[in-house]
């Protein structure tokens, strides 16, 4: 439970930092405002169009009696629009990430020399930074649509689907979402998709800690936008610790711990 206090902790750090660095924040925005504007577009045309995706997909129930019918498409609509917005919550983030690399890098970049110590430069060009982001970005999303649709059926189960499955669906969403957002400045010091899954998996309960409380943030209109350059400082202080790397800077940060078991460590890959 320490590890879930943490996580929450490194969350809340990087939306001080931005707040100290008021010029960064700003520096931050601009990518969540563009991806924000693509965003609610395409939710305002899955709510006008969920209804007749439901009625297309149920020509069964075309001759059943009033108020089963509406109940059940009802239901199937409200479930098509939730799982919508579960994808969206996740690939915010991956979408955003993508259309600010090189804001969130330089951001990151800014975190790491405040906190003192090694600043960690990929040293690749622009359009293979995109690449290998735009690539993993994928990969995640592969993951976590198979595990919306195993979500998405378990749904109809009485009670559990009303209620424990809409738990993991949080969890499941704060652990991807964490992990694209770590992945900023893991990617800077050469840890792979699967050496950055392994790293997160190691410390499941911080994970959490910073990516369902974030999750849940999202969930409020616009707040995403606001939230993104702070999650991504507080992600850079949380991929820190996942490496070992100690806080020296100007902003307060825990004490480093042991490298997880499994994960690279990043003090030898320096030369520290």
């Amino acid at each position: 439970m320490r590890d879930l206090g943490a996580g929450f902790g490194f969350l809340v750090q990087g939306q001080k930092w931005v707040g100290r660095h008021g010029r960064w924040f700003g520096f931050g925005l601009l990518p969540g405002l563009v991806t924000l504007v693509l965003y609610v577009g395409a939710l305002i045309g899955l709510g006008y169009g969920a209804d007749d995706l439901t009625t297309w997909a149920t020509p069964f129930a075309d001759d059943w009696t009033s108020p089963w019918q509406g109940l059940f498409r009802g239901f199937l609509t409200g479930l098509v629009f939730a799982f919508g917005l579960f994808l969206s919550i996740i690939t915010f983030t991956a979408v955003t990430l993508l259309v600010g690399q090189p804001f969130y890098e330089s951001l990151s970049e800014q975190v790491d020399r405040t906190e003192g110590g090694e600043v960690p430069e990929s040293g690749l060009p622009l359009w293979r930074e995109l690449w290998i982001s735009a690539r993993d970005s994928l990969r995640v999303l592969l993951r976590v649509v198979l595990y919306g649709i195993l979500l998405f059926a378990c749904g109809f189960i009485p009670v559990v689907g009303q209620t424990v499955v809409p738990v993991i669906g949080f969890c499941v969403s704060g652990f991807f979402l964490a992990h694209e957002l770590t992945s900023v400045a893991l990617q800077r010091r050469g840890v792979e998709l699967k050496e950055r899954l392994t790293m997160l998996r190691g410390r499941r309960m911080l994970t959490l800690g910073f990516g369902v409380p974030l999750t849940l943030s999202f969930l409020v209109p616009f707040l995403a936008v606001f939230l993104m350059p702070g999650a991504v400082a507080g992600a850079t202080l949380m991929a820190r610790e996942l490496t070992g790397e100690a806080g020296t800077g100007d902003d307060e940060a825990p004490a480093p711990t042991t490298v997880p078991a499994g994960a690279p460590d990043l003090r030898k890959r320096q030369g520290a």
